[in-house]
């Protein structure tokens, strides 16, 4: 594929992945934010285990969708910033891990475990208890991460997502 192509490529799925990551927490708003979240876009997070673009995908669409977000302006800038780096930690753990399913785990883990990020966001801005708030987020961190990977394992048997 010429340079200019495989940008436009590029972009496009980066677009809509972050644009699929926007619409899927905003249809399940009232649930996506607050001390117990079930923000089911976060099973999208196993992408970046395949691509690296995934990793700006995410972190464009946890930016756009924190738009929304009670927590406001930290949850904007925070928020869009964990979901960098575990995103990124997640990719940079699984590069010599060839099993689909363990490359899931890792992300399952480093995702969910990256939730006292949220956790502390919590604390600053609604005087919440953190260790009560960072059990509620992992454990809603934890459902959204499975359902996740079982989609993501399924696509990813059909689709070569590393392209």
């Amino acid at each position: 594929m010429e340079i200019k192509q495989r940008s436009v490529y590029e972009l496009t799925l980066i677009s809509m992945v972050a644009a699929l990551y926007v619409v899927v927490t905003w249809l399940v708003a009232p649930f996506a934010y607050g001390q117990f979240q079930l923000r089911l876009s976060e099973g999208l997070n196993h992408l970046a285990v395949f691509n690296k673009r995934y990793i700006w995908a995410l972190s464009l669409g946890v930016l756009i969708a924190n738009l929304a977000s009670p927590l406001g302006v930290i949850d904007i800038a925070f928020g869009t910033l964990g979901t960098l780096v575990m995103t990124s930690i997640s990719y940079w753990l699984t590069q010599h891990v060839d099993k689909v399913w363990v490359k899931l785990v890792i992300s399952t883990v480093v995702d969910t475990v990256m939730m006292w990020t949220v956790a502390l966001e919590q604390v600053v801005v609604f005087k919440l208890p953190f260790w009560l708030s960072y059990g509620w987020l992992m454990l809603g961190e934890l459902a959204s991460l499975v359902l996740g990977a079982i989609l993501i394992g399924l696509l990813s048997k059909r689709i070569d997502l590393t392209k």
